[in-house]
């Protein structure tokens, strides 16, 4: 079974991440279908689109679009799956809702995005703990300018949270980069604890 132009892909374990295991519990985090922080985007490639060229193999890992496999209630109320949604939990997806791919045990970011970590704020007079709009860049591929490890700046609103094993990045893109800063060497990196 093959798209022309849509991936098909199925979610890893299932289309929501709401429970967390706390020893030999599992703790519900949400229930509510529609609060987009606990949908699944990790999926991974069942089959690749006839007419379009790209890098992304079946059996890849992907990140994903998070209205991918979230459900909706419809204007009567009744709970329904998401336009995506295909059969037997697989779903079509287009190379523009795919942030991410992993092969080989590594990520690779699609051109048109990159992927932030957030530095450690270290104004003593700030409550924040982590610096606003500043990063270090984790995840970038064939761009010229932006390169892994450089410290950027990026435009308010243009930056997205995903989890990705473990770490807390931004996914930002491309075009919202709009300053290169000469790194310090002081510059920590901000992980949460609760990742």
């Amino acid at each position: 079974m093959q798209s022309l132009y849509a991936f098909i892909v199925e979610p890893i374990k299932s289309r929501y991440n709401n429970t967390k295991k706390i020893g030999e519990n599992n703790l519900i985090l949400n229930t509510e279908i529609q609060d987009h922080r606990y949908v699944n985007r990790n999926a991974v490639v069942i089959s690749i689109p006839k007419n379009v060229k790209t890098n992304i193999k079946i059996g890849d890992e992907i990140i994903v679009h998070h209205n991918i496999f979230r459900r909706y209630s419809n204007i009567r109320g009744e709970e329904v799956d998401s336009s995506s949604y295909f059969k037997e939990n697989k779903y079509f997806i287009y190379l523009d809702q795919i942030f991410m791919y992993k092969q080989k045990n590594k990520w690779k970011s699609i051109d048109d995005f990159c992927f932030v970590k957030p530095i450690e704020n270290d104004n003593i007079f700030s409550t924040e703990k982590e610096m606003e709009l500043i990063g270090v860049v984790k995840y970038v591929e064939n761009n010229k300018l932006i390169k892994k490890n450089t410290l950027v700046g990026f435009t308010p609103n243009s930056e997205y949270e995903f989890i990705i094993d473990n770490e807390r990045l931004y996914r930002v893109p491309i075009k919202s980069i709009c300053i290169k800063y000469e790194r310090q060497g002081h510059e920590k990196e901000y992980n949460p604890s609760w990742t």
